[in-house]
C-alpha cells in the first residue's frame, strides 16, 4: 500500500511539465545505455532473466539469476560524441544489489572568445553512478530501487544532483507474462548551472508488460512511457497560419489530435529466440521517430534492430537505432558471471 501511494505521489508531483525538447536537467539519463534496451526501441523488456542490464532500466526486475554478473557496454554515436555503462551485481541479504557507472564524453571543443580569438579547448562531460536492490517478496511480485549520483561539466558551468527510480513487477506463475510499473528519475539538484536554471529532472511513469506465446518462439513487449506528461508534442511558438493561394482560405497551424498524442507514449517490440544462444530483436518508438525524422525523408526514424548471442561463458548483445537520415547509433554490451569462470 504504501508503495502505491509513493507512486502516485511522484506522478502528481510531475504533472504539467510542458513538451519535451530543452526542458530537462541531466537528459543524457535517458540514453540507451545497453545493447538489448536500443534494440528494443529505448526502454526496457519486462523480463526477469540474467542481463544485469536489465537493473538499470527496472530495479523490481533484479533477480538472483543476475548475481556475480559485469557488464560493459558501449555506444558509438557520430561526431565524436560517445557513452557507455558497467555494471555489477552481487547478491546481498534476501535480494541483489547492483552498481553501475554511466557516462558521456562529448568530446574535444574548442573555446574562443567573443571577437573569435582561440583561447583553447574543453571536453564536456557527464557521468552517474548507481546502486540498485532488487528482490522478490514472493513468488508473483518483486520490487526494487536505484539511487544515482549524477554530475555535469560543461565548460565552466557544474551541475550536481541525485535520483531515485522505484519499481514493481508482477511475474505470471507460467513464466510467459510479466507486468511492471516504474518511476524513473524522480530527483534534486545539489548545485545547478547558474542561478537561471530551472531545468527539472525528466520522470517518467512508465507501464509496462511483456508476453511470450507459449508454443512459439516469440516474447512482445508493450511499454507506455511518460504517462506523466500527456502532450510530448511541439507546437512551434513562432508558427503562423498560411494561405490558400487557389481559395484564399486560412490554413491554421497544425494541432496534434488525440490520437496523436496517445501514439507518443506507445513503444512495441519484440523477440525472436531463436534458439537459448540466439535472439533477434526489434523495437518501433513512435515518439523518437516523429521528433528526429527529417520531414523529406523520414526513412526508418524510431525503428531498432538487434541480436543478442549466449554462451556458456558470456552473452554479447548488439543494438542499432535508426534517428534519421543524419546519423544513427549502435551500441555493444558485453556480459559474463565470474562464477562460471571459476574451476569447478
Amino acid at each position: 500500500m504504501k508503495i502505491g501511494v509513493l507512486f502516485i505521489f511522484l506522478l502528481l508531483i510531475s504533472k504539467s511539465h510542458g513538451q519535451t525538447g530543452g526542458n530537462f536537467s541531466f537528459p543524457f539519463l535517458g540514453l540507451d545505455y545497453n545493447a538489448r534496451t536500443a534494440a528494443t526501441g529505448g526502454y526496457f523488456v519486462a523480463l526477469a532473466d540474467d542481463d544485469v542490464n536489465q537493473g538499470l532500466a527496472n530495479p523490481s526486475l533484479i533477480n538472483n539469476q543476475m548475481s556475480k554478473s559485469i557488464s560493459v557496454s558501449q555506444a558509438f554515436l557520430a561526431g565524436g560524441v560517445n557513452y557507455g555503462m558497467v555494471a555489477y551485481a552481487n547478491k546481498i541479504w534476501k535480494g541483489v544489489f547492483t552498481s553501475n557507472v554511466r557516462y558521456v564524453d562529448y568530446g574535444e571543443f574548442q573555446r574562443t572568445e567573443p571577437n573569435g580569438e582561440l583561447s583553447g579547448v574543453f571536453r564536456p562531460f557527464e557521468y552517474a553512478v548507481g546502486f540498485g536492490y532488487g528482490q522478490f517478496i514472493n513468488p508473483v511480485l518483486s520490487i526494487g530501487g536505484n539511487f544515482n549520483l549524477i554530475g555535469s561539466n560543461l565548460e565552466t558551468y557544474s551541475a550536481y544532483g541525485a535520483s531515485i527510480d522505484l519499481a514493481g513487477s508482477f511475474h505470471h506463475p507460467n513464466k510467459l507474462f510479466t507486468a511492471s510499473v516504474c518511476v524513473k528519475n524522480a530527483g534534486f539538484k545539489f548545485k545547478s548551472f547558474s542561478q537561471n536554471d530551472r531545468g527539472i529532472f525528466p520522470v517518467d511513469f512508465q507501464l509496462a508488460a511483456a508476453y511470450k506465446l507459449a508454443h512459439a518462439p516469440f516474447r512482445f513487449n508493450l511499454v507506455l512511457h511518460d504517462l506523466n506528461r500527456w502532450d510530448l508534442t511541439y507546437n512551434d511558438p513562432f508558427a503562423m497560419p498560411t494561405y490558400d493561394a487557389l481559395t484564399g482560405d486560412t490554413i491554421p497551424v497544425p494541432k496534434a489530435n488525440f490520437v496523436e498524442k496517445l501514439a507518443r507514449h506507445v513503444l512495441i517490440s519484440s523477440e525472436l529466440l531463436l534458439s537459448k544462444s540466439f535472439t533477434l530483436r526489434m523495437g518501433f518508438n513512435y515518439h523518437r521517430r516523429q521528433e528526429m525524422k527529417l520531414v523529406e525523408r523520414p526513412g526508418i526514424s524510431g525503428l531498432s534492430f538487434g541480436l543478442g548471442f549466449k554462451s556458456r561463458l558470456f552473452r554479447i548483445d548488439y543494438g542499432f537505432v535508426f534517428y534519421s537520415k543524419a546519423g544513427n547509433n549502435h551500441v555493444i554490451s558485453l556480459s559474463s558471471s565470474i562464477d562460471k569462470w571459476k574451476k569447478k
